[in-house]
């Protein structure tokens, strides 16, 4: 794929990211989101059992901060080690980093208060955007863009993606069902942190391109 189309899809994806936050903002914001919330929590909380929840809390586990922090140190080995794309292992840290402040300023500057109907277990502080729901997107989301173009088969890919998506909306769906998070917070935080990491690939493959010109350039002069 060009250059022109990697840019042309990273814009899309961060102006339909840009304008699906800011209609989840402005839907809570004239309190029509509501229903779709309450009805949502009402559904996944439904099926309640130890079992589930044991589940749930697994996954809402590996989108906490530890678990993300080993996730991406075993990542960067990965890379710095074994595939040896020390730019990529930039942009990942840049990516992630950039995802954990963008969380913290949303929280502060939109102060909504977490859900109080059928908690399961105990958490503080605001609740929009989902903080879990972006470091999801933002890890797995990020993997599946850098082990994309080492896996030669098209079937490797399709599973590497499915993966990784499973994981995202476990870790969101987990936030609901222990109730810590309204449906419209992961939603939110998917969004968020979609724009975020639109931004930083089409970062990435614009000094990608420069560099390679660079490149090629030097050589052809000598």
């Amino acid at each position: 794929m060009s250059l022109k189309k990697h840019l042309f899809i990273a814009f899309i994806i961060s102006l339909v990211s840009l304008v699906g936050f800011s209609l989840i903002d402005l839907f809570i914001s004239d309190k029509k989101i509501i229903d779709f919330d309450s009805d949502i929590i009402a559904f996944i909380q439904g099926g309640e059992s130890p079992s589930l929840t044991a589940i749930m809390k697994f996954f809402t586990f590996i989108g906490s901060g530890p678990c993300v922090v080993f996730i991406s140190i075993v990542l960067l080995f990965t890379l710095y080690k074994v595939l040896q794309h020390r730019l990529e292992l930039i942009l990942f840290i840049a990516a992630l980093a950039g995802s954990a402040i963008l969380n913290v300023v949303l929280k502060q500057v939109f102060h909504r208060v977490r859900p109080n109907l059928h908690r399961l277990i105990d958490i503080t502080g605001y609740s929009f955007p989902s903080g879990h729901a972006m470091n999801a997107f933002t890890v797995y989301g990020m993997i599946a863009f850098l082990l994309w173009r080492h896996i030669p088969h098209r079937f490797g890919r399709i599973v590497l993606i499915l993966i990784s998506i499973f994981f995202i909306l476990s870790i969101g769906i987990s936030r609901i069902y222990l109730g810590v998070h309204y449906p419209s917070d992961i939603i939110a935080g998917y969004f968020a942190s979609g724009f975020w990491l639109a931004i930083a690939i089409w970062v990435f493959q614009l000094y990608k391109e420069k560099q390679y010109k660079r490149f090629h350039s030097g050589h052809e002069g000598k």
